[in-house]
């Protein structure tokens, strides 16, 4: 659902968040074709609002992260279910350290990192465990996050190597905002499609046989830390590490 392009000499992704939950099947219409509106539309700034640069009339955003604080932003609204997209220029060169995070919280503190696709191809899903205790966002109405900032404490081999600040401040950029999806926080029956809308198609309810696939090839050749296997900072295995497998 997504795709890697070239945006200014550095890698830009189209990084997508979808929200979904089981419904009746019946036909219903297809996710609208992402357009793009200015950031102000669906979002706000959340903290360190000088680091955050608008340019083209709003529609393309820049975070700067530096020695003394990064940035970040949220949705308005508050979401059940949907599609949200936008594209994410990285930090480009030497940016160990830095971490450009899109995510999803619900108000009791539920935290979802992002399951994007690059070139269509799955790299995370969030599994629905709720047998095994670990909690799952069914009727929990998620607000939308993005932001940058450093973590060289723990993700870079476990704090080894630390944010080299001669090479900051760190820049990532933002464009083509998008959203699909029923904002509960301004009409809550939006939600209740009983099977109309495409986040209650059976399609969108997981991963075909295909994309299983792809997703443990990215597994297996691209994934650098799965807190899954990081014993150090997690000696007792989270109950949901049982099938991210």
């Amino acid at each position: 659902m997504s795709r890697t392009q070239i945006w200014g000499g550095g890698h830009m992704a189209l990084l997508c968040l979808c929200m979904l939950a089981t419904a009746h099947f019946v036909i219903g219409a297809a996710p609208k074709k992402p357009v793009a509106v200015p950031f102000g539309r669906n979002y706000v700034p959340t903290w360190a609002f000088d680091h955050i640069k608008y340019f083209n009339g709003g529609s393309e955003i820049q975070l700067l992260l530096d020695n003394y604080t990064g940035t970040g932003f949220q949705s308005k609204g508050s979401y059940l279910f949907g599609h949200f997209s936008m594209q994410i220029k990285m930090v480009p060169g030497d940016s160990a350290g830095t971490v450009t995070a899109f995510y999803s919280i619900t108000p009791k503190h539920l935290d979802l990192g992002i399951g994007f696709l690059v070139d269509d191809v799955p790299i995370r899903v969030f599994k629905n465990s709720k047998d095994l205790g670990v909690r799952f966002p069914f009727n929990q109405p998620m607000k939308i996050y993005s932001s940058l900032w450093n973590a060289d404490d723990w993700a870079t081999r476990g704090g080894l190597e630390k944010t080299d600040w001669s090479k900051g401040p760190f820049l990532a950029h933002y464009k083509n905002f998008h959203v699909d999806g029923c904002e509960s926080s301004v009409n809550a029956k939006y939600c209740e499609t009983q099977g109309k809308r495409w986040w209650d198609q059976k399609e969108y309810q997981d991963l075909d046989a295909y994309q299983w696939r792809r997703l443990r090839w990215v597994r297996k050749k691209f994934t650098i830390y799965n807190y899954c296997t990081d014993r150090k900072r997690f000696p007792t295995m989270a109950p949901e590490c049982k099938r991210d497998r």
